[in-house]
């Protein structure tokens, strides 16, 4: 029986890794992407993670490398934002390119170039590369790409996001001016679309999802919780049955860290990945993952669209993304390939303003999960009052140590604090102590000579110490 992706106009011998792939009908990405690609167009294409995108431009890729004519030089070069989608399209090209003969190579940051060195050492045609390793490997007159026929930007508002454009734009300059572009961006922004019109020419424009769509197999859902409350709240949905394999993005690396020590402490295994872990690390967290020896990993946005991970149950929103957009990318981790999944959103007080963005993006609102409340100094607000939490008084004054008996200093008219005065609790009105762990009292000045309360005299009433050499102390 012919495979679908023949009449796409592919070569055999890519036709029959598909069919090793057990890819039985090109997704809609493919369907537009390939025979416009194959036939040498420029191509611009709209299309977000898990649309099988990938696809879409490493067979026609191959199939152009297979058909030209045979040279020593670097002809291909894709190039993506993270390490970890540099590897998956390695991977993917080696799969798709099992039955040809060429050579490819891949090289990014974070691991030794020595290796990398010893790769591009073997001349391959085709390069898989991030930016700026690429960028340190020209400047060594390692790479040249003047001989690149074939050029593919993947996750092209990645790099914008990520602050790679002006790596980007530089690593275009030394590209031919007569190559095939394939332009490859889940949104395209201003920057974006700005960008696209100086790299391609009478492009053909591919646009599979002209809005960006949530997974139908998640079900979402939101936790109006205090900043408090979360680190428990995840320890006790992560402690249930039904959490096989989950995903927990941070907003931070510096949060995903804080929160993978967290967890280990109360016994749940929770690798962080982010940009500033080392290549090593990295990859020991996702083969841990993907293997199942660790059912949970703690991830920055950076991983939102790098990890391709069967079988992941749950993404947790430990905290909302700055971006809209990165909400829909986060998600995608779970109800994969037909498979359904759970994505349960944590939103703090600080954090309504970016849930109204999220709900506004999918033009619809989150069902709110109703959870038992846990212990903390501020109940969760589970109300939707003009899209913001309600004000609420400020705690009123407690004893803050052994021996405060709470009473409230009120100062006489005309008495002011000092300048030294301490900071006043977090979440004190201004012009209040409400709870602050320091009295104002034993800083007040003093009436009528009198110390004030606590024993000590302020400081503008110590005597000085004594100068060496002699000398009376000076009032």
């Amino acid at each position: 029986m012919a495979s679908p992706f023949a009449a796409l106009g592919l070569l055999p011998a890519i036709v029959r890794a598909t069919l090793d792939e057990q890819y039985s009908e090109p997704t809609p990405v493919q369907r537009e992407v390939i025979p416009a690609a194959v036939t040498g167009r420029d191509v611009l294409a709209c299309a977000q993670t898990g649309t099988g995108k990938t696809a879409a431009f490493v067979l026609p890729i191959l199939h152009q490398l297979a058909s030209g004519p045979r040279t020593q030089g670097l002809r291909v070069l894709i190039l993506t934002p993270t390490r970890e989608l540099a590897a998956q399209i390695a991977e993917r090209v080696a799969a798709y390119g099992r039955y040809l003969r060429f050579r490819h190579a891949v090289i990014y940051g974070g691991v030794s170039q020595f290796r990398q060195e010893t790769a591009l050492q073997q001349r391959p045609e085709l390069l898989i590369a991030t930016p700026g390793r690429l960028l340190d490997l020209m400047n060594q007159g390692i790479v040249k790409l003047d001989q690149v026929a074939h050029f593919v930007l993947d996750e092209a508002d990645r790099m914008l996001d990520m602050g790679f454009i002006h790596d980007v734009r530089r690593v275009i300059a030394a590209l031919p001016k007569q190559r095939q572009t394939l332009f490859f961006s889940a949104t395209v922004p201003r920057p974006i679309e700005t960008l696209a019109a100086t790299l391609l020419v009478d492009p053909v424009r591919v646009s599979v999802t002209p809005k960006i769509t949530t997974a139908e197999g998640v079900e979402q859902s939101v936790v109006f919780v205090t900043k408090d409350q979360k680190s428990s709240l995840l320890e006790q949905m992560l402690a249930k049955t039904e959490v096989e394999r989950a995903i927990v993005f941070t907003r931070t690396k510096h949060g995903a860290d804080r929160l993978s020590r967290r967890l280990e402490r109360v016994g749940i295994d929770a690798p962080a990945i982010h940009g500033n872990k080392s290549q090593n690390a990295r990859e020991r967290a996702l083969a841990g993952f993907r293997s199942g020896k660790t059912r949970v990993l703690v991830a920055t946005d950076i991983a939102a669209r790098g990890i391709d991970v069967d079988g992941v149950s749950h993404v947790f929103n430990f905290d909302l993304p700055n971006v809209p957009e990165s909400y829909v990318h986060r998600i995608g981790r779970t109800g994969r390939a037909g498979a359904t999944g759970r994505a349960i959103s944590f939103c703090d007080r600080e954090e309504r303003p970016l849930l109204g963005d999220i709900e506004r993006l999918l033009k619809r609102r989150l069902p709110v999960l109703d959870v038992p409340l846990l212990a903390s100094s501020e109940p969760a607000d589970t109300a939707r009052p003009g899209g913001a939490f309600v004000d609420r008084p400020a705690p009123q004054h407690a004893p803050s140590r052994a021996g405060d008996s709470g009473q409230r200093h009120t100062p006489r008219q005309g008495e002011h604090a000092p300048r030294h005065a301490p900071a006043r609790a977090a979440g004190a009105a201004p012009g209040r102590n409400d709870g602050a762990s320091t009295r104002s009292e034993d800083f007040a000045r003093p009436r009528d000579g009198a110390p004030p309360r606590g024993g000590k005299l302020p400081w503008w009433r110590r005597p000085r110490p004594a100068r060496r050499g002699g000398g009376t102390p000076q009032n």
